[in-house]
């Protein structure tokens, strides 16, 4: 009976989505503006019909129907509930049907923002841009991804997930969050189209979608640095980003979001940039489909991948059309793309801006070139490679450092054209905090030209953003801090203190792996661990063996390693002893052979991580207070006075 519920409440969606998008196509075409509105009872329909699928999915998996294939295969009856629930993104046609409903939510929220000017060609064409994308999405969940398939002979229990994915309750959050900033993009990129088909590419529908893309950056840049969390405390391995090609498609779009969000205050302000604009745009939102794309395909071997699937294809097929399509746009509408103004001057905020544009885009090929390049190769000739940690990190630190630069002057930057004296001026104070910051990383032993550098921009990047803050702070109050203006520099303070974070465990992390019996120690960077005793005991049909270790001066602590029946190779769980200056990260190497009291002990000294979560919540909080508007049309005023850099 659920997996009727299911497939009914999926093709009630398909319905609803059809029904809306024909509905618009036909009222565009008759030029009946009257009947854009109907659309909006079909959109209903398509809402609720998703609604009851997720509903029937979830009440499959919280009641053990084994009836479902979907439930056998990624659900058992001992899996806690919380595991349970978050199920239903765990495996390939689930998490579809959460990408549909979160469309869904984003669809609902965006006509019911825009209900007003429904019968606006604009917002109509963007509606029924959004709507074909539901079509497609619930046309996978009808036919191939169909997440209600049964089994003639139900099994007594199921198989349960990846064991990967049931031991930390980061599982229910964060691929929600990567999914609210995937789909996210839709609205904006909705917009984008609307304006390309309708020929109104003045700065409306720029100021329309907004808040939509800093929701949609948001939440994807906290659903990263989440996924990143919970790598370093779950998979064992010592570290938070692996340059995984999953991780780097979930970046790939954030980079060149980043770049549109700074990009579209220049045409805003100025009417400039808006090629590029469109093609950042553009871009972020087919990047998703792309990542959507690698994780279901089956083409890469990575640890978030799902089991390959028949819908390789058709994403990519989706990903070449709305390629296809952009292009053909962008290229129809060239001439009135033309930007009325030029960059008068180097040293300007649009200048600043365009440099960022150039750099985040250099920065995204460089991730987007190790990613597919072993995919090319091995379709052309069937050889299988990697492209490792060395190649991102001999790339990309120099495009970072230069970022980090663009970050700390184009604050003190200011319109058309800014004269060297000013600019020194302004850039004294930040100047001396990123020279104090770098000093005290050399005191600290820090060393290496890169890192060195990279830390002290860092500090002048907080300089700035400080300077700019207490600037608008002492004209507007409190109200200096939020807007884009001010959320802004809030986001950069939390990007340089990430920095701080990446850099520093990067580039002066040390390790060491030791066999100890109990009461013998090991040491690492001036850290003493003892182990104190083992445990080996069953937790349901699971072995889990917990070494009991004591890390001088920061407690006691038990890393672990399980083995599951249903899964080949044992998982280390790790401790981590956490401080603001350095984390000393515990794993087993190995489960100890019969009879042995020994473990091996990997111990990993990792200096500064605790920022890197700390400047993610900072980010985080920016973003926050970049959506609160500023107090009213005065508020406003003062923001873009304090934007300029006024001294």
């Amino acid at each position: 009976m659920t997996a009727l519920v299911g497939a009914l409440g999926v093709g009630v969606a398909l319905i609803g989505a059809l029904g809306a998008s024909v509905t618009i196509i036909f009222a565009l075409w008759l030029h009946q503006t009257e009947k854009h509105r109907r659309a909006l009872s079909w959109a209903a329909v398509m809402v609720a019909g998703c609604v009851v699928a997720v509903v029937a999915m979830e009440v499959a998996l919280l009641t053990d129907d084994f009836s479902l294939a979907y439930v056998a295969s990624n659900s058992t009856k001992l899996t806690p509930t919380l595991y349970k629930f978050a199920t239903l993104w765990g495996a390939l046609e689930g998490s579809l049907l959460l990408w549909a409903f979160v469309l869904c939510v984003y669809v609902s929220a965006a006509a019911l923002s825009f209900r007003h000017q429904i019968s606006d060609r604009l917002v109509a064409w963007a509606l029924l841009t959004m709507l074909l994308i539901c079509v497609f999405f619930f046309g996978l969940l009808a036919g191939p991804a169909n997440p209600f398939g049964t089994l003639p002979n139900p099994p007594i229990d199921g198989n349960g997930l990846n064991p990967l994915l049931r031991n930390h309750p980061l599982m229910a959050i964060h691929p929600v969050m990567l999914y609210f900033g995937y789909v996210g993009f839709t609205v904006p990129f909705s917009f984008a189209i609307a304006a390309l088909v309708t020929g109104r590419l003045e700065e409306g529908w720029l100021t329309s979608t907004r808040v939509w893309t800093l929701i949609a950056w948001g939440s994807l840049s906290v659903g990263i640095l989440l996924g990143a969390w919970w790598s370093y405390e779950v998979l064992g391995w010592g570290g938070y980003w692996a340059w995984d090609p999953v991780e780097n498609a979930s970046f790939l779009p954030w980079l060149t979001g980043t770049a549109f969000i700074h990009s579209v205050i220049v045409q805003e302000r100025r009417g400039m940039l808006r090629v590029w604009n469109l093609s950042l745009l553009l871009a972020t939102f087919a990047l998703t489909i792309f990542g959507t794309f690698l994780t279901r395909s089956g083409v890469i071997d990575s640890v978030h991948e799902f089991s390959a699937s028949s819908l390789g294809p058709l994403l990519l097929g989706f990903f070449a059309l709305i390629l296809v399509v952009s292009v053909a746009l962008v290229g129809w509408r060239g001439d009135q793309l033309r930007s009325p103004g030029s960059i008068d001057s180097v040293l300007s905020r649009e200048g600043s801006f365009l440099a960022n544009n150039l750099l985040f885009s250099l920065f995204a090929f460089v991730v987007l070139l190790g990613t597919i390049f072993p995919l090319i190769v091995e379709a052309i000739n069937g050889d299988q490679l990697a492209v490792g940690r060395p190649y991102f990190d001999r790339m990309l630190l120099p495009i970072g450092i230069a970022l980090l630069l663009v970050m700390g002057l184009a604050p003190m930057l200011t319109w058309r054209s800014t004269s060297g004296q000013v600019l020194a001026t302004r850039a004294l104070g930040p100047a001396a905090c990123g020279a104090a910051v770098m000093g005290g990383a050399v005191v600290m032993g820090a060393e290496g030209l890169g890192p060195v550098l990279g830390i002290g921009l860092g500090g002048f990047v907080i300089g700035a953003a400080f300077r700019h803050l207490t600037i608008a702070v002492r004209r507007n109050g409190w109200r200096g801090l939020t807007g884009r203006s001010g959320g802004g520099m809030v986001a950069h303070i939390g990007v340089s203190l990430l920095a701080f974070g990446f850099i520093a465990s990067t580039a002066f992390s040390e390790e060491g792996e030791f066999q100890l019996r109990p009461g013998e120690t090991g040491s690492v960077a001036g850290h003493q661990i003892t182990f104190v005793e083992l445990t080996d005991t069953m937790d349901g049909p699971n072995r889990v063996v917990r070494a009991f270790i004591e890390v001088e001066g920061r407690g006691l602590h038990a890393p672990a390693i399980t083995q599951y029946p249903t899964f080949g190779r044992p998982i280390a769980t790790p401790s981590v002893a956490t401080s603001f200056v350095d984390d000393v990260y515990l794993s087993l190497v190995a489960i100890p052979d019969p009879g042995s009291d020994s473990v091996v002990v990997r111990v990993l000294i990792e200096p500064l991580v605790a920022w890197i979560w700390v400047g993610g919540f900072v980010i985080g909080f920016g973003t926050l207070l970049a959506l609160v508007p500023p107090e009213s049309g005065r508020g406003i005023r003062r923001e873009k006075e304090a934007s300029r850099g006024l001294a």
